[in-house]
């Protein structure tokens, strides 16, 4: 499934209750990926969260259908007991894909194929949750710090798998403070959109994985 130009428009998004930006507006444009930025609190994850499906925006339009989009966020959301390819076996019958060993080999899975998630240090757990991206056959990947717990090759490895995914027309949005290299990637400053009255703290956000 190939990207096509996406225009989200004056959106405001809430936390527990609270509008924490208003008048967001962007495109999101096939063979692009946009990276989020601003201070922590600020509202990253909400809007995130809200362009993703998992809550109702405040206001405003959300040109991204929701079947268009593969969300990761900060916790892997593996099953334990299930080996490296069994988790990625099961996300490709959700979403209807055989492309298992297609996202073992670009994630560098392969030799951990049969070892339990419970059994796979931090970073290969970050591997396997953005390996399913790869399975999900979605346009639009939704990445919130998506390099939590990856050492510097990892990060190499998965730059190369976000390009390659925009070099096939998909689009990428992302909050993550880390450079990835990414020559198609516009940045998106939040701080602009605080809503007046809001300051930036360090409240939590809600913590999905994977819709």
């Amino acid at each position: 499934m190939t990207a096509k130009d996406y225009r989200v428009s004056d959106l405001a998004v809430a936390r527990g209750g609270l509008v924490v930006l208003e008048g967001v507006g962007f495109t999101l444009r096939a063979g692009h990926a946009l990276v989020l930025r601003g201070p922590n609190g600020v509202g990253k994850t909400t809007l995130l969260r809200t362009l993703a499906g998992l809550q109702p925006p405040a206001a405003g339009d959300i040109g991204l259908p929701p079947e268009a989009i593969a969300y990761a966020a900060h916790a892997d959301g593996l099953k334990a007991t299930l080996s490296v390819a069994e988790n990625l076996a099961f996300w490709a019958a959700i979403y209807g894909t055989d492309r298992v060993e297609t996202a073992l080999d670009r994630m560098n899975l392969r030799d951990l194929r049969d070892r339990s998630a419970a059994n796979l240090s931090a970073g290969q757990k970050r591997r396997l949750g953005l390996a399913r991206l790869l399975v999900s056959g979605r346009p639009v990947w939704m990445l919130d710090e998506p390099t939590v717990s990856l050492d510097a090759a990892s990060v190499a490895l998965f730059a190369d798998v976000v390009r390659g995914h925009l070099a096939e027309g998909g689009a990428a949005l992302m909050a993550t403070h880390i450079d990835l290299g990414l020559t198609e990637a516009e940045v998106l400053d939040l701080t602009p959109f605080k809503a007046r009255g809001q300051a930036a703290g360090t409240a939590s956000d809600f913590d999905e994985a994977f819709a």
